[in-house]
């Protein structure tokens, strides 16, 4: 009786098994047939009304049929997939006379091109480029920068205040306080980084820009030496023919300040739409470092001197690739990004 039902099971399984076309279907008779409630389960489970001298005979009929259909299964899902990678050759079909796709790399954004440019230079002259923190105390971002309480720099309506001591830096020179407290000079950085101020959008302006603050301390720094390192950073971004000016201006961190023109790379230093008929442009602000700002930081005023100076990485893209708006930049138009 059961080596019949075990013969009808396989047969009618077996019957489907070779029919199907889908091997969803074969899992489904995989489930009706040895699944926890299949039909040869069933016939295990009633195992117990079998005399005990004939229980391995039938247990040896039941593996039988496990295997069978398992072979079956196994059998017609190799089929199905050999018809079915068939059938992709088929549609994938490649025609090797129709021409080629041309494919698009991406490149350098011109930020990245102009700090790339910058980085070599300076780390050509020695500096090492560091970094800090975006989120910074009011202490680096000002106090420590002789910028005391009540500087029209620390207006709200110039910073984002995350509270009282917690802001958005407005600028990277607190990076050269954190190096000064960590490690003893002779000190060559320069930090990129980028800043956050309360501006309005617009052609030359952004909440969000980036600066490249750089710093020299060291024993006997003088002006002389800031006014050369410029210089020389100047001819090799805009050119060898480059000529420099300093003119007097104030910061609170360094003193005597200053902020270097160069002259025009467009018109040579005649008057150009490019520099607005002044033949000059101006491109960071530098100075020698203040007494105070070094004495805080835990450097020895009167052994040690050095020099400071900053420049929006923004600007020199402009100025270095001739882009009138700044927008440009982070509107993320490939038209205008695959130039460079």
């Amino acid at each position: 009786m059961i080596k019949d039902d075990l013969s009808k099971i396989v047969s009618k399984a077996r019957e489907k098994i070779f029919s199907s076309v889908d091997s969803s279907v074969l899992n489904d008779i995989r489930v009706a047939v040895l699944g926890k409630k299949g039909e040869l389960t069933s016939i295990l489970k009633g195992m117990k009304d079998v005399p005990e001298d004939e229980r391995p005979k039938v247990g040896a009929l039941v593996n039988d049929a496990r295997k069978a259909v398992e072979d079956a299964l196994a059998e017609k899902k190799k089929a199905l997939e050999a018809l079915e990678l068939s059938r992709r050759l088929s549609r994938e079909k490649l025609d090797i006379t129709l021409p080629a796709k041309r494919l698009r790399k991406g490149h350098p954004h011109p930020n990245t091109l102009a700090l790339s440019e910058i980085r070599k230079i300076f780390t050509g002259m020695g500096y090492e480029v560091v970094d800090g923190p975006d989120i910074e105390l009011d202490y680096y971002n000002f106090e420590a920068l002789n910028i005391p309480e009540g500087h029209p720099a620390k207006d709200e309506q110039d910073t984002f205040y995350i509270n009282k001591e917690i802001l958005l830096r407005t600028q990277t020179s607190g990076v050269q306080v954190r190096q000064m407290e960590k490690r003893k000079p002779p000190i060559r950085m320069i930090a990129p980084g980028r800043v956050f101020r309360a501006d309005e959008v617009d052609a030359t302006h952004s909440p969000v820009f980036h600066q490249v603050e750089g710093m020299v301390i060291d024993k006997g720094i003088r002006f002389s030496d800031l006014k050369g390192t410029l210089e020389g950073f100047a001819k090799k971004l805009f050119g060898e023919e480059t000529r420099v000016k300093f003119r007097p201006h104030h910061f609170p961190f360094t003193e005597p300040s200053a902020e270097m023109d160069v002259s025009c790379f467009k018109c040579g230093g005649k008057g150009c739409r490019f520099c607005k008929g002044e033949g000059w442009i101006e491109i960071l602000g530098c100075g020698m470092m203040h007494p105070k700002v070094l004495s805080m930081s835990g450097v020895d005023p009167d052994e040690y001197s050095g020099f400071a100076f900053g420049l929006g990485l923004e600007r020199i893209a402009l100025l270095k690739y001739e882009i009138d708006d700044m927008r440009l930049l982070y509107e993320n138009d490939t038209r205008f990004l695959s130039q460079f």
